[in-house]
């Protein structure tokens, strides 16, 4: 099959980094995939097997998601939406796809909704149209009316053949953060959790016994820095990590180098082994992001989770939420986020009892294919 993924992140690459994983699924499968990103470059980020086309990029301003900057920091302004759906609306008719899906949108991405909408009649209107599906997280942004979860049911009944839910039910449900109304529920099929293959420990032993700090590719993860830098001066027989990401990452490490003087700690860039540090990690600071919160189930690190709460967000909260029963997991609200709080907070979860790896219930994407494909066979 020839299978187009839309997806644009606005914030950090966790939205991108799902859909390359769905896509490496399906180019593992052996299918001709072309992912279409209109978010900021994310060059660490694995493309392999599939083709990466992008849009005149995005990102919001801050946790703004109504106000959208261009590639040059500016507001995005009319002309600037009209080239991203014209460019979007010919990747649709030149790669012509036989599955079609739209990660978040409808669910969220209100913003976009002209250029998906777009993309959408457009692929109605091919001579062979293809399935059409929508890929969401676990947990979603809470729809702020009833108006709005309304019309999404409208855009799903009109365009779409199903919905990919990428988590287990009986973990956690979509109606713990969206009104599943009966016809929604007919179209949605749970996948499973999406997440590459279990990491391997890195073969030259990077991250041995280090507390690894990560805060997604986006600005809004400085304050974690900061306060990862007070407690490695209350915990100094612990080595430190930080990985920085984002378009200023060059600027947020210069500064933080200046406060990290005199430590053990080490500052630098996102790099794509990072997976392969965890196994080996003494602990994991992190947000709560999907992507991450598999990483760390998959590693069985010991975690201290915060979750991104800015701009009334409240998906990771509820995400952190369902995990704080596990053994060697502490969550700490960002209200609460400070030197101390986090060197308290570590000492707890490296002394619990070890949590073990888990190994099943990952294999979302796989599913996803098969769902897919499925589809696609039961229309020819």
């Amino acid at each position: 099959m020839k299978v187009m993924i839309v997806v644009t992140h606005l914030l950090g690459t966790g939205h991108l980094s799902r859909a390359l994983t769905l896509g490496r699924a399906f180019s593992e499968q052996g299918h001709e995939v072309l992912v279409v990103s209109g978010g900021m470059p994310a060059a660490q980020l694995d493309t392999n097997g599939m083709r990466v086309s992008g849009l005149p990029p995005l990102r919001s301003d801050g946790t703004d998601f109504t106000r959208l900057l261009d590639q040059n920091g500016k507001i995005a302004d009319p002309a600037y939406f009209a080239a991203r759906t014209t460019a979007l609306t010919q990747a649709v008719r030149s790669f012509a796809p036989q599955v079609l899906i739209t990660e978040l949108y409808p669910f969220g991405r209100r913003s976009l909704a002209a250029e998906f909408l777009s993309a959408l009649k457009t692929a109605r209107g091919l001579s062979h149209p293809p399935v059409i599906l929508a890929s969401i997280r676990d947990i979603l942004a809470p729809p702020s009316k009833p108006a709005k979860a309304a019309r999404t049911d409208e855009i799903i009944a009109e365009f779409y053949d199903g919905v990919l839910v990428h988590s287990d039910p009986k973990i956690i449900s979509l109606e713990v953060s969206w009104p599943v109304s009966p016809q929604l529920a007919s179209r949605l099929h749970y996948t499973g959790f999406v997440a590459p293959s279990a990491p391997q420990t890195h073969p030259d032993g990077i991250g041995r016994d280090e507390i690894v700090v990560s805060a997604g590719g986006g600005p809004v993860g400085q304050p974690i820095f900061r306060a990862a830098i007070e407690a490695a001066r209350k915990m100094p027989n612990r080595r430190w990590r930080l990985l920085v990401g984002g378009q200023d990452a060059e600027t947020r490490i210069t500064d933080l180098s200046h406060l990290a003087k005199d430590t053990s700690v080490t500052i630098e860039p996102v790099r794509p082994d990072f997976r392969q540090m965890l196994p080996l990690a003494a602990a994991s600071v992190s947000m709560c992001g999907y992507n991450t919160t598999m990483d760390i189930l998959q590693s069985g690190t010991p975690a201290v989770l915060i979750p991104f709460d800015d701009g009334k967000e409240v998906e990771q909260g509820l995400r952190a939420q369902s995990l704080s029963q596990l053994e060697g997991i502490e969550v700490l609200n960002s209200a609460d986020l400070g030197g101390q709080s986090l060197a308290d907070a570590l000492t707890r979860v490296i002394s619990d009892t070890p949590r073990a790896a888990m190994t099943r219930g990952f294999d979302g994407a796989a599913r996803s294919v098969d769902i897919a494909q499925s589809l696609y066979e039961t229309r020819q």
